[in-house]
Parts: C-alpha cells; sequence; structure tokens
C-alpha cells in the first residue's frame, strides 16, 4: 500500500515528522508526459530508495525536487514550507543537497579550489576546517593541490560529496552514487550513508540501480515505471509485486527470446 502524503508536508500516518515530501507531482515535455501524479515523502534519518527500469522518469523527478526543473502541476514541501518555486541554489541554502549521475567535478580547479569554490558558494562562507571535516567525512585522501580531473571515478564522488556536506545538509538527492564503482567502492559507500542517516540524522533519497546496495540501506523503496509509482514497500514487498515484476523482467525476457 502506498503511504498517504500530508498535504503540508508535516506527518505521515504514523504521526512522525516528515522532513521533505511531494505531493501530486506531474511532468509533461515536449507534450510527452513524463511524471503523473507523484507522491513521497521522507523523515529524518530515513534511507527512501527509488528504482525503475531505464525511462521510468526518476531522473527527472530529482529534477523537480532539486529545483532544476518546475512540475507541470504539484507541490514540493521541506520542512513544512511549500519550496515548489525555489530554484536550486535557494533550496541548497535551505539545507538540500544533490548529487548527480556523472559526477562532473571543476576542469581548471585542483581539489584544494574546488573545496574554496564551494566554501564561498554563498553565505555564510566556510573555512578550511568545514572543507576539511567534508573530506574526513566521505574518506578523501587527496593532496589540495591534485587536479579535480585527475580523480578516478570514487574520489570524484567523494569530492562532490564533501562539498555538500560541509554545509551540513538535511536531505540529500543522490543519482546513482554507486554508479561507476568496483565492489570494495560500493561497501565503503554503504557504511558512509548509513553513517549520514542513522548516525547524522540526515535523510537520503536515492536513485540506484544496484538493487544489493539498497536492499542493505534503504529503509523503503518506492518504484517507477512509465513515469508512475507503481510500488511502496520494504525491498521484499515491492521484488515480489506482480507489477514490479512485470516492468522489470518481462521485457528483459522478450528479449532474449529474440
Amino acid at each position: 500500500m502506498l503511504r498517504q502524503i500530508s498535504r503540508n508536508g508535516a506527518a505521515d500516518q504514523g504521526g512522525k515528522p516528515v522532513l521533505f515530501s511531494c505531493s501530486g507531482i506531474s511532468l509533461d515535455l515536449g507534450g510527452r508526459e513524463i511524471l503523473r501524479d507523484i507522491n513521497l515523502q521522507v523523515e529524518a534519518g530515513e534511507v527512501l530508495g527509488i528504482i525503475g527500469p531505464n525511462g521510468a522518469g526518476k531522473t527527472s523527478l530529482f529534477e523537480i525536487l532539486s529545483g532544476r526543473m518546475p512540475p507541470k502541476s504539484g507541490t514540493v514541501w521541506f520542512k513544512g514550507e511549500n519550496v515548489t518555486g525555489l530554484p536550486l541554489y535557494s533550496r541548497s541554502r535551505l539545507g538540500i543537497g544533490r548529487t548527480f549521475q556523472t559526477p562532473v567535478v571543476p576542469d581548471e580547479l585542483t581539489v584544494g579550489e574546488t573545496f574554496k569554490a564551494a566554501r564561498q558558494a554563498h553565505r555564510p562562507f566556510l573555512t578550511k576546517f568545514d572543507a576539511e571535516y567534508g573530506a574526513d567525512l566521505v574518506g578523501l585522501k587527496i593532496s589540495e593541490d591534485t587536479s579535480a580531473t585527475q580523480l578516478e571515478t570514487f574520489n570524484r564522488r567523494k569530492l562532490l560529496l564533501a562539498c555538500l556536506l560541509m554545509r551540513r545538509p538535511s536531505l540529500l538527492l543522490l543519482d546513482e552514487p554507486a554508479a561507476g564503482l568496483i565492489n570494495s567502492e560500493v561497501d565503503e559507500i554503504d557504511k558512509l550513508l548509513r553513517t549520514l542517516a542513522k548516525e547524522m540524522n540526515i535523510a537520503i533519497l536515492i536513485v540506484e540501480h544496484r538493487i544489493e546496495l539498497l536492499a542493505t540501506i534503504a529503509d523503503r523503496i518506492v518504484v517507477m515505471d512509465a513515469g508512475e509509482v507503481i510500488s511502496e514497500g520494504l525491498m521484499d514487498e515491492v521484488m515480489a509485486d506482480p507489477k514490479v515484476h512485470a516492468a522489470y523482467f518481462e521485457d528483459f525476457s522478450e528479449e532474449a527470446e529474440g
């Protein structure tokens, strides 16, 4: 059963405070319906995993939730406030951080210069100690003089995440943080996300194709297909849902037979 979404993001059915939510989110692009009536909510310290086949609308949803794109209709709430009309930078200042599928770093900057740019991105400006805090938190052990473009994928992801964490966000939107990583690196991401959620009380919405990662860290799973939420619950519950099985596996079976 899908959870009932509070209209003002204040509380869910169990009476617990909801940090972040959206209701009735729809999106059309070029005359094509991309998202249809999406409702989500997450509490502080909760990890909500979002899965679905390619083209399900997961990244488009993150574009709206982060403020990079306005919805056709619907509302986004953060800490009880309607933030639907706020752009990405305003949501960032409120405590919402977002990463992308591809860890793009500044071409011309070193690691130290990247941290400095992040520290001075908006007021209040942060100190080098804040940057060190972020680097230590994610386990980034790279010289400040290293060119950011020389970093391998995992360290690029660490650098970008450290730049978010030094601002002490309340919510992270993570788009495929394990993409391009080997198993030992995925294990490290697993431990980091557990720390952020359970010890630092940061809410995390994570889009991820690596089901094994979500199975260990996600408190709940939302499954999307063709722009809609088709199932929600524990990992075992959603994977047993016939609608999810059809969305994930029937196309693969047809391809294999072909």
